[in-house]
């Protein structure tokens, strides 16, 4: 992964390919970490426990891989505040949706919206071309997202507060990564990772400290849901965003996140034993039809 890549730099079809499905393997296994952690703390201290750990690896993993720096202030403000939106309060967002009773079907239905969200203000904000064929393909792949969450859409355990938070998550993860493609320009995504990590640390302490007791009962699976968390989500799957946003259209890149929870979806029947309807098959199938036409540039 280059230090400081170029925001227009053109990634070849087999790079991104499999640097996208990394991403997409990662980013779906989030839901995983939760279910096995919440059980365990609370979701600031949970969280807290993630940018800890996060940080710990990242920060001494920098200067031993000679990261670069942001050079100037206006640069790591810019840094901090996309990484405020895609990491602190989307992360706020579902942690707390799902701990006041939400869903993982409409969890992933609300933040399925992305995608859709980011095409229309990318246009707006970052005068992208957004073509027809790519606004059939962002339609198709909320369509696909539907099929695949609608049994647990209809779960009848959902709180007027916890669609607010997954909301709030949703319009964080949006307008950070459409500053971080507007403001933030080529920065070494390793030290803009860290630094994302360490704020989030912060916040999530001050957070849990004010809010919550932090009591934590220290069992295998918290410790596992925090470390894959912290080492697969807050490390490597962020860093992969970042890379992707910064060599495509934003709402190209976004549109993978179409592809996270049918492999939820898929990872839950072989963890789990969770039953995988032909419905949800389809909708898998409709959904990656839509990437394929969203990621397409003409």
């Amino acid at each position: 992964m280059s230090a400081t890549p170029h925001s227009t730099a053109v990634l070849n079809p087999l790079v991104f390919a499999s640097v996208a499905g990394l991403f997409i393997f990662l980013w779906a296994s989030g839901f995983v970490a939760a279910k096995y952690g919440l059980p365990y703390a609370e979701p600031f201290t949970l969280m807290a426990a993630r940018f800890v750990v996060g940080a710990a690896i990242l920060v001494p993993a920098c200067f031993v891989l000679k990261a670069s720096w942001p050079r100037t202030i206006r640069e790591t403000t810019h840094i901090l505040v996309a990484g405020f939106g895609v990491q602190t309060v989307y992360l706020i967002g579902v942690y707390y949706g799902i701990w006041l009773g939400i869903s993982t079907g409409v969890t992933a239905l609300v933040v399925g919206l992305q995608p859709l969200l980011t095409g229309v203000m990318a246009g707006f904000v970052l005068r992208e071309q957004v073509t027809p064929r790519n606004w059939i393909g962002l339609v198709l792949g909320f369509i696909g997202l539907g099929l695949v969450v609608w049994d647990r859409v209809l779960a009848p355990t959902d709180t007027l507060w916890g669609l607010v938070t997954l909301l709030i998550g949703l319009a964080g993860i949006t307008l950070g990564t459409l500053y971080q493609k507007k403001y933030c320009g080529p920065f070494d995504v390793r030290a803009g990772v860290a630094l994302q990590n360490i704020t989030s640390c912060i916040v999530m302490l001050v957070l849990a400290m004010t809010f919550e007791s932090m009591i934590i009962d220290w069992t295998g699976e918290f410790v596992f849901a925090v470390l894959w968390s912290a080492i697969g989500l807050s490390v490597f799957a962020i860093c992969l965003y970042y890379w992707l946003v910064q060599r495509g259209a934003a709402a190209r890149i976004t549109s993978l996140i179409y592809l996270s929870p049918p492999t939820t979806a898929l990872m839950g029947w072989a963890m789990f034993g969770e039953i995988l309807s032909w419905q949800a098959i389809g909708g898998m199938v409709v959904a990656m039809t839509g990437v394929a036409l969203a990621l397409r540039n003409r």
